[in-house]
């Protein structure tokens, strides 16, 4: 039988093409175009959408500078992240592309910096920098050095669907103050017992060979080994076998398949939140972007937590090239310290994003008012909490819980980081290779799977031919 996608998933699934696939060919200026007071930003694909935030916050610096300053022009990258990454690396150690301001990924900054891809910063870049989140914050640095601003976080979070738990009969609905995994399994039992119509599985992730993997296996690592790191501050390989072993065995567990979709092991962002839209989950692994569609197709019905046990860090900052120099080099920092500033953080939280600052996370009222995107802005007549209902979810549940201040900063402010190494694409590559054997096609005898502590083996020693230590 054909399964009918409900009206509201292809809306929900255009919002992640946006994030994984092609916006088609990139624009240069024509030929003979002045582009001696132009600043060029290289950045992946918006998911607020066509002249999304990020092109608003572009617009109110060009309209600041005026006809006669500097002009900002957003370059937005095709395809996938490790398409992006390849791109500009091959842009940058090649010329051949004028990028002023790439907006990395938090992962790419170390492998940028080392191979001088990307320069140091000065204190013109950032304003406020005390206000910045320290777990953001650090991963603008490499070496003792910051190359880079924080420009939009990001944490995974558990969303959930209140009406499965509620015909489950399920001890609690509401889990916005928190959960551990023995309580998530709890409730993957309740409403697996309630043979829920449509149900298939009590959750669902993103367990395909790509980086959607890596992330899953570091929150579980980081979960089950206190302060785990799989690099040290120098990007030296510095995990142990038996705390690979434990993660291992974390990671199983988390994912098993008696409650965890069997499509998970081939799902990326886009088919693991169809499976949830589609009601074939009660639980999905996602991140905060997705909040605002979500809420917008399932109202009162979504609920919205904090994973249990550690999330991991994302997000991407800006950094200048090294290609540019002297006064457009100045300029572009200047551009950088206006998209960053608490006024664009707000506008960012807003939009959606997890923004990077403190400031962004206050009260109506006194938190920045967001003037760099009105579209954005809180409007007084909105509601009586001041929260737009026109472009943003409410802030504040029923229960008096704030959606950004109680679950998405502590996220943030505690999540587990991915190594931080120059060397970072290798690493990952071979988690992903690695874990294959929990999710690949079974290779043992009989169709059976390595045990955890044969995994382990496995990837430390793959990880210790990749990292220096």
């Amino acid at each position: 039988m054909t399964r009918r996608l409900p009206a509201f998933v292809p809306a929900l699934l255009s919002l992640l093409a946006l994030a994984a696939c092609s916006g088609g060919e990139v624009r240069q200026p024509p030929p003979g175009a002045d582009t001696s007071s132009r600043i060029v930003v290289a950045s992946g694909q918006d998911v607020t959408g066509k002249n999304g935030i990020r092109q608003q916050l572009i617009d109110a610096w060009n309209e600041r500078e005026g006809k006669q300053g500097y002009r900002a022009r957003l370059v937005e990258l095709p395809g996938s992240a490790d398409q992006q990454r390849s791109q500009l690396l091959g842009a940058l150690q090649s010329g051949s592309a004028d990028y002023d301001v790439v907006n990395l990924d938090v992962t790419w900054i170390p492998e940028f910096a080392d191979a001088g891809l990307i320069r140091p910063l000065t204190d013109t870049a950032v304003t406020s920098p005390g206000d910045l989140i320290p777990s953001v914050d650090s991963t603008s640095y490499w070496d003792g050095e910051r190359y880079a601003v924080p420009f939009n976080s990001d944490a995974g979070l558990l969303y959930y669907r209140k009406d499965h738990l509620l015909k489950a009969g399920a001890s609690r609905t509401d889990l916005s103050e928190g959960l551990t995994w023995d309580e998530l399994r709890e409730l993957f039992d309740a409403v697996d017992r309630a043979h829920l119509d449509g149900q298939e599985a009590g959750w669902t992730t993103q367990l395909a060979a790509y980086e959607g993997r890596t992330v899953n296996a570091i929150e579980a690592f980081a979960s089950a080994v206190p302060d785990f790191r799989l690099t040290d501050d120098d990007g030296e390989y510095a995990a142990t076998r038996e705390q690979l072993t434990a993660g291992v065995t974390e990671l199983r567990a988390r994912t098993a398949g008696s409650y965890t979709l069997d499509e998970a092991l081939e799902s990326r962002e886009a088919e693991s939140l169809s499976a949830f839209a589609e009601g074939r989950t009660t639980f999905l692994r996602h991140w905060p972007y997705v909040y605002p569609a979500l809420y917008e197709t399932f109202k009162d019905n979504l609920g919205v937590a904090r994973l249990p046990g550690k999330a991991v860090l994302g997000g991407q900052n800006l950094a200048v090239t090294s290609s540019a120099s002297g006064q457009r080099a100045a300029k572009a920092s200047e551009l950088i310290a206006f998209l960053t500033d608490p006024d664009s953080e707000r506008c960012l939280l807003r939009a959606g994003f997890a923004a990077t600052r403190t400031s962004a996370y206050q009260e109506p009222g006194s938190a920045p008012a967001c003037r760099h995107a009105p579209a954005y802005a809180e409007t007084p007549s909105a509601s009586p909490t001041g929260e737009s209902t026109l472009r943003t979810p409410p802030d504040r549940f029923p229960d008096g819980t704030s959606y950004s201040r109680d679950i998405l900063l502590p996220a943030l402010r505690e999540a587990a980081h991915r190594p931080r190494t120059p060397r970072y694409g290798a690493v990952t590559h071979t988690l992903i290779t690695e874990l294959d054997a929990l999710y690949g096609p079974p290779s043992g005898p009989g169709g059976s799977r390595p045990g955890d502590a044969e995994i382990a083996k496995s990837l430390d020693e793959a990880l210790s031919r990749v990292l220096p230590g």
